[in-house]
Order: structure tokens, then sequence, then C-alpha cells
């Protein structure tokens, strides 16, 4: 499947992790459709993750960057530019934590020390990089920056926790900066709202199994993949988007628009 939808772009990919993530799947697709990318994330992610191994797979450099750090990420960007000997086309946030959730404290009785530390990591971060960006104005006209969400940004899912709110706010950043960075230098930036995919990050949430079994019920095609999700990013990246901007996608089988479906009923 290599149509060179991205043939002579160059991305940076926030959040590859393993086999298993979205940011994995998106960097190997950018990659298989023409572009050059450079690997980004936390240090402490990248002595857990096998981002080495994807890396060799993509010739790409991986320069470490804390997304809560000014400075990292004004190197991330400068080093990135070095590199690529040039300016940005795309970019892809795919970054999440809740240490509220990791640590078992439900919604009703939140640390709120924890609470700004997920705000921060899972929503201020793509502020902080679409403002370094546009301050060292590392992008190219026409740019695409990607930020991955969840429906619970506009849905009750108790066990999401504090989440929720975090994509919420993530995608408000999309749509705010997407205006000044579309005035500025034609830069479109999007939410794409995932179905509920298997990786790392997601099977940590309080009965996933149950839920994912559910959403795929309730979604007339199913829960989309990790890999069909990288297949949707590259299309947002490409040229043929060039008018999508400051938007919240849903790429969930079309689990956000159905109120029931029979296989649901059926169980009753």
């Amino acid at each position: 499947m290599a149509q060179n939808l991205l043939q002579g772009k160059k991305g940076i990919i926030f959040g590859a992790l393993d086999e298993k993530s979205i940011a994995w799947k998106t960097a190997k697709r950018c990659v298989e459709q023409g572009a050059q990318i450079v690997l980004t994330n936390a240090p402490i992610a990248l002595r857990m993750g096998e981002i080495k191994k994807l890396a060799e797979e993509c010739n790409a450099p991986v320069i470490p960057a804390d997304i809560t750090n000014m400075d990292d990420l004004n190197n991330l960007f400068t080093q990135s530019m070095e590199h690529f000997g040039g300016k940005i086309d795309f970019v892809l946030h795919s970054v999440g934590m809740s240490i509220n959730m990791r640590k078992g404290r439900p919604y009703t009785d939140l640390d709120y020390d924890f609470t700004h530390k997920t705000m921060d990591i899972s929503a201020i971060s793509l502020h902080r990089v679409l403002q370094t960006a546009y301050k060292l104005d590392a992008l190219n006209e026409h740019a695409s920056v990607v930020a991955l969400t969840y429906i619970a940004a506009q849905r009750v899912f108790p066990d999401y926790s504090e989440m929720a709110d975090a994509k919420a706010m993530l995608e408000s950043v999309a749509r705010s900066f997407g205006y000044h960075y579309g005035i500025k230098n034609k830069v479109r930036i999007n939410t794409i709202s995932q179905s509920p995919v298997r990786t790392t990050a997601g099977s940590g949430v309080k009965g996933f199994d149950d839920f994912i079994n559910f959403a795929e019920e309730m979604s007339p095609l199913g829960n989309a993949s990790a890999d069909q999700c990288a297949d949707y990013t590259v299309t947002l990246f490409s040229d043929l988007t060039r008018m999508v901007t400051m938007q919240n996608l849903y790429h969930d089988g079309g689990f956000s628009s159905t109120g029931v479906t029979m296989a649901v009923l059926d169980k009753k």
C-alpha cells in the first residue's frame, strides 16, 4: 500500500512506546508513505519502551524530550530542523497519562497534585508543543498537527476519571491554536477521537476488556484498530486534507453516532 502520500514530507512523532502503540504504527506508516521522521518521548519512556527498534526500522533519530519541559521542546524542534535541513510538515501528539488512575484514585477523590500533572502531560503539553513550534517558526505552510483523543471528552465514562477532563482540554487547545496557526501559516490542527485500542496505556483503564467488547458491539463497523488509525492519520498529514482544521474527527466505526444496537439489546 505505497501511495507515497507523504513523499518528501518531514515530521515528528511523539509517544511511540512499543509495537502496540498508535504512535508506533503511525511512524511506520508515515515512512512507508515516503516521509522522514524524528521520534521522541520522555527519557523514562525511552528506557521503558522499545523505541530503538522502531528507530532502526524507520531510519529515524530519537531525540529525548519531556513534553512538559519547554527547554526540551525547544531543543527537539531545533535539532529536528537541523536533521531535516529545513522546517517540519507534520506532528503527531500521542501522549497521555493519569497518575490518579495509576494510583487507583476515583474521580470523586482526586489528588489535585496528580491532576495538575495529568493536565500538563495530557493536554497542556499540546499547547507547549504548538507554542514552541509557533515561536521558532518551525512548521512549513500547510503543515498538519494531529493529537489523539477519546469520546470521554464529550460523554461520561466513569472509570476514565480525570483523563476525560484532560481530553476535553486537549480538543479545546487544538481548536484555539488551530485558529491562530491557520492565520499565521495555514497550519491545520485536528484531533482524532479513536476507538478504544489495546495499547499498553489503554489497557491500564479499569474494566478495559469489558468496555472494548461493548464498544465493538455498539459500533456498526466495529472498533477501529491502531493500524487503521495510523492510516487515517496519514491522510490528515497529507495534502489531500489541506482545508481540514480545528476539527475533532471521530474514527470509531460509528460508535459516536449510535444510540443502541441489536447486539447490545439481544444481551438483555
